[in-house]
């Protein structure tokens, strides 16, 4: 299981008092598989960090879905528009295996910052590679063929791939399950 506080001193130097403040504004939560934690539609006010388990971030339009991340052990993460604007998400995120998250609250992440310039750097730096990481995946699927994408995905996410169901994977890739059977074959 992922450890937090360890990946929170790994990401960013926080002084004790920091972390040990956090310690005490953050909440565990486990998530049968299936079970949402944020419709479309709701204000994102989490930040997320996986423990253990496997989520997906996605949208709908009318009977399409859209994947655009997944996030398992060791991640933090948000949907950030939402969470930074207290705006409704665009996006649901769900648990795609029972899933154990540590949350930190929006208010609780607001005034951290404002009290702490350590917890304030280590904000900044989550949302600057957060950008970083959607810039890349929009240049991606705008960029790349589908078989390109495909390997580069295997390649990233080795660890977790196997996890996700073969109809993730393809909608995630923006093609057809008999298009990803297809690439898959031609090795």
């Amino acid at each position: 299981m992922a450890d937090f506080f360890q990946f929170c001193k790994q990401f960013s130097p926080l002084e004790d008092t920091v972390l040990w403040e956090l310690s005490q504004h953050t909440i565990t939560k486990t998530y049968p598989k299936g079970t949402f934690l944020l419709h479309s539609g709701d204000t994102c006010r989490y930040l997320y960090f996986v423990n253990e388990g496997l989520i997906k971030s996605f949208s709908e339009k009318g009977d399409k879905e859209f994947i655009m991340r997944f996030f398992s052990e060791n991640l933090l993460f948000s949907v950030f528009d939402s969470y930074i604007n207290q705006t409704p998400s665009k996006f649901n995120l769900v648990a795609l295996e029972e899933t154990t998250v540590t949350l930190i609250r929006h208010e609780t992440m607001e005034a951290l910052c404002r009290q702490h310039h350590a917890m304030e750097t280590f904000f900044r730096k989550l949302v600057s590679i957060a950008a970083t990481k959607m810039m890349k995946r929009i240049s991606e699927m705008l960029e790349e063929n589908a078989t390109d994408r495909y390997w580069l995905f295997v390649e990233e996410n080795n660890a977790i791939h196997q996890r996700i169901s073969l109809g993730d994977i393809a909608k995630y890739l923006g093609i057809t399950q008999q298009s990803l059977s297809r690439i898959r074959t031609t090795q």
